[in-house]
């Protein structure tokens, strides 16, 4: 545990759900993990007891990603984790594949005998993951690829890589529900008898819904906050001059107001209270990122790129470089909307940053 995590309390410590298994974190709430093949390698997903046109069962939060191993894992919880109920819907908290993967094969499986079980999610992101499933949009091919180049990343053998990956998304995310339930912002859920309230959030996905439960002092907060990782803030091609990070950390500013012993229930680490302090360390975080990616374009213009090394202290795979690129920029965006940088294109097709 880092110095950081330590400011942090754990209530259930280092126990964690084994995958095909739930453990219970509050009355009517289930909390399960399903594998990732990389290096973050889990999710965490939610299941809350439920009531819905008269009929009993659950809600299951988030899905997984489409894969032999995680439909097991799946099958699994149906047979031994509900108590013989069922799925009545799947709310997805943002369209990225561990949390949409299975979405289309969840309310397939629990739709019939007259009963419906229905996708819910923000129309931004449904319409996000739409597009992402029949495209490669943000996440790989000859788009991507050069969008990485207009930032500095020029080696052949990446934009050869990053031109391979063309079924990135489609592959872990390859159908997605032909009908949904909006989720917006300030929407209020009835799950189980008890008011859960929607809070879009900005930056990390087109329009995230975290789910608060004030009776149960419960917030699922998906990936907008996370206990020992920052959450990826990233500009993607099909949004090139976007400015994610100020719209993330302006997302996570309007989550102050919850109690500060709410329970954070996190889709990566574990379940903990100290939201307000996991805010503030965030918050640290991209302030010092910022200063150090403004003193080094005020020694010398930057590439995004360039940056990496400064950024990110540790060897990156393709995988994490192409998610260090899209941060790289969300910081230099973020630096050039205020007016702090400036912004060229050079002879070498590649954008460069000056103070």
């Amino acid at each position: 545990m880092n110095a950081l995590e330590q400011q942090l309390h754990y209530p259930f410590g280092d126990e964690v759900p084994a995958v095909g298994t739930t453990r219970e974190v509050a009355p009517g709430v289930r909390w399960l993990r399903m594998q990732l093949p990389f290096v973050l390698d889990h999710i965490n997903l939610w299941l809350l007891r439920d009531r819905l046109d008269g009929t009993e069962g659950w809600t299951i939060v988030d899905c997984g990603i489409s894969s032999g191993p995680t439909r097991a894992a799946w099958e699994r919880i149906f047979a031994h984790e509900l108590d013989g109920l069922p799925v009545l819907r799947v709310v997805v908290t943002h369209m990225h594949p561990d949390h949409m993967g299975l979405a289309h094969w969840l309310t397939e499986r629990w739709s019939g005998d007259g009963r419906d079980c229905r996708l819910w999610i923000s129309a931004t992101d449904y319409g996000a993951a739409r597009l992402a499933s029949s495209a490669t949009t943000g996440f790989g091919g000859d788009a991507t690829a050069r969008f990485m180049a207009r930032h500095g990343l020029s080696d052949p053998d990446a934009q050869a890589q990053i031109r391979a990956r063309k079924n990135y998304y489609a592959g872990m995310v390859p159908a997605v529900p032909s009908t949904y339930r909006r989720m917006t912002g300030g929407d209020t859920l009835t799950i189980g008898g008890r008011a859960w309230h929607c809070h879009a959030g900005y930056g990390h996905a087109p329009e995230h819904i975290a789910l608060h439960c004030p009776e149960s002092g419960l917030l699922v907060s998906g990936d907008m906050v996370l206990p020992r990782i920052s959450t990826n803030v990233s500009v993607y091609d099909v949004e090139p001059e976007s400015n994610p990070l100020a719209l993330f950390l302006a997302s996570l500013a309007r989550l102050r107001a919850l109690p500060e012993d709410t329970l954070v229930l996190p889709s990566h680490g574990k379940p903990f209270v100290g939201l307000q302090t996991r805010i503030d360390q965030l918050e640290a975080h991209h302030r010092e990122r910022l200063a150090d990616v403004m003193k080094a374009c005020s020694v010398a213009p930057q590439t995004a790129h360039a940056l990496l090394p400064v950024l990110f202290q540790r060897a990156l795979d393709l995988h994490q470089t192409t998610f260090a690129m899209g941060e790289a920029v969300a910081h230099l965006h973020a630096l050039w909307h205020a007016g702090r940088l400036t912004r060229r294109l050079d002879d070498d097709g590649a954008y460069r940053f000056s103070a």
